[in-house]
This record gives structure tokens, sequence and C-alpha cells, in this order.
């Protein structure tokens, strides 16, 4: 494996990661994947650095409230290296439980600035669009 594709796989690691923080709600873990001066951009505001992310995170989901159960699905990676740096670019869905059974809650795209740092691969800026939304047309 060339070392191009250590990293590539190192940074999707990364991205999966997030992943499964985010839908088991451990908002801390999640936010310690990002730069300490990191910027986690969302359809319902931004938060910056670690206590800013988390703090965001439970703005959408508040602490004890009652939501579905969901999955974060990331596919269409494309990352362009640069060095301790990369651009990556994917789409993401959301399968959750509804009363009528799974459905697609949402869906869209990231765009990522990521950095190598400490030989860990960190988001430096995490734009999250969201193309498709439960209830939108």
């Amino acid at each position: 494996m060339t070392n191009q594709e250590i990293e590539k796989n190192a940074i999707r690691e990364l991205l999966a990661t997030y992943c499964f923080h985010l839908d088991n709600y451990r908002f801390p873990e999640m936010a310690a994947l990002f730069t300490e001066d990191g910027t986690w951009d969302t359809a319902f505001g931004a938060g910056t650095g670690h206590a800013g992310i988390v703090s965001q995170c439970e703005k959408i989901s508040p602490p004890g409230s009652v939501r579905p159960r969901r999955v974060h699905l990331t596919t269409n990676i494309v990352i362009a290296l640069n060095g301790d740096e990369a651009e990556v670019e994917s789409n993401w869905s959301v399968i959750q439980n509804s009363p009528a059974g799974p459905k697609i809650g949402s869906a869209g795209a990231y765009r990522d600035k990521v950095a190598k740092i400490g030989g860990r691969w960190l988001f430096r800026y995490r734009k999250i669009d969201r193309y498709i939304a439960d209830g939108q047309i």
C-alpha cells in the first residue's frame, strides 16, 4: 500500500468515526475529532472549538431529549491530499426510525478541510450542506 493510500484510509476512518460518535450522542468525543480551533458548520448554525462544537450539538439534540435512533452513512468520498492537509468531499444520508418504519430523514454533502496534527487526521472545518430533509420537496 502506498503512503497516499494509507493517508486516505486514515481520513476515511475519521469520517466514519465522526458518524459513530454523532449517532450515539457522544458529542465530546465527536468534537475531539476537530482541531482545537476547528469549526462544525451545520444547517442549524456553527460551533468553533471543542466546547463550541459540543454546545452546537446540544442545541440540535438537547441532552435527555427523546429522538429516533439514527444512522449517518457517508458515501462518494473524494480526497485531495496536499501533504499534511486535505480537502474532502462526500455525500451523506441519515436513516432513522419513524412510526411508519425506517426512513431517510435527511441527506446532503460534506465539504471538509482536514489536517494531520501529531500523526492524527482531524477536521479543521466541516461544512454540512443539507439538500434533502423530511417534509421538504
